[in-house]
């Protein structure tokens, strides 16, 4: 059965979209056939992370306006097998875009694919609506600063309006800072409502692997990575024990 996952924020800089890249490729890794879309119009940044930049030339508005088909619209990686991108366009459609369309391509979807995973643009508009709009579960990421997580008690207020299942992903872990602010994981948990999915280290071959468009897992096998390849395994329904970040 497939499952339609919408990775969220109520706020950019919490590193959403190297999730998305990170946890997709780790389940295309793990044999499952995987669709990442990235929901940002006019600042799609999913197809660097998984250098996949030069290779996508149709967006998912072409889908929905019937220019395309989601079979011709959608990148296969050439050397992840199974990872499959298909991006936003680089400039604000004319008209707004339809939800039952939007439905309608992830319908088309799930008969392709086990995992679509969509990358929410940041904050609560029309953007974040239109992703959520045919979503099984949600992720919500955060960092452990107060405005993140405020904004990210704000995101799941109007998740919970449609959706039961809803994680938390703590992102961008300093150990040394959170010792400095006198807090902890389970504070983040209790400030945002949520169970916890996951914990990703601060990892600086995240931004490097972004910045030579190169999918993290194929460069790295610590840090972040090793936090990604665990959220899959959990999606898949695997018990895998907390990362522990010194």
């Amino acid at each position: 059965m497939s499952n339609v996952i919408v990775i969220t924020s109520g706020k950019g800089g919490t590193g959403k979209t190297s999730l998305t890249a990170g946890v997709g490729s780790c389940l295309a890794a793990l044999g499952k056939q995987v669709l990442c879309i990235d929901m940002d119009v006019g600042l799609r940044n999913l197809d660097l992370s998984l250098g996949l930049s030069d290779r996508a030339l149709m967006d998912f508005t072409d889908v929905l306006c019937g220019r395309c088909t989601l079979e011709r619209a959608a990148v296969p990686h050439p050397v992840v097998h199974g990872l499959n991108l298909l991006t936003a366009p680089v400039t604000l459609p004319r008209q707004p875009l339809s939800r039952a369309a939007m439905q309608e391509l992830l319908r088309q979807a799930r008969e392709r694919y086990d995992f679509i995973l969509m990358d929410s643009p940041a904050g609560l508009g029309e953007g974040f609506r239109l992703a959520c709009c045919g979503a099984d579960r949600a992720v919500v990421v955060s960092t452990t600063d107060p405005a993140a997580l405020r904004d990210a008690q704000r995101t799941v207020t109007l998740l919970r309006g449609g959706l039961s299942r809803i994680h938390l992903v703590v992102n961008r872990v300093q150990p040394k800072l959170l010792r400095q602010l006198h807090t902890t994981i389970d504070d983040a948990m209790d400030t945002a409502g949520l169970p916890l999915l996951g914990i990703v280290p601060e990892d600086p071959q995240v931004l490097l692997c972004a910045t030579r468009e190169q999918p993290l897992i194929l460069y790295a096998s610590r840090g972040a990575a090793t936090a990604y390849l665990n959220i899959a395994r959990r999606l898949l329904g695997q018990r895998v024990p907390l990362m522990r970040i010194r």
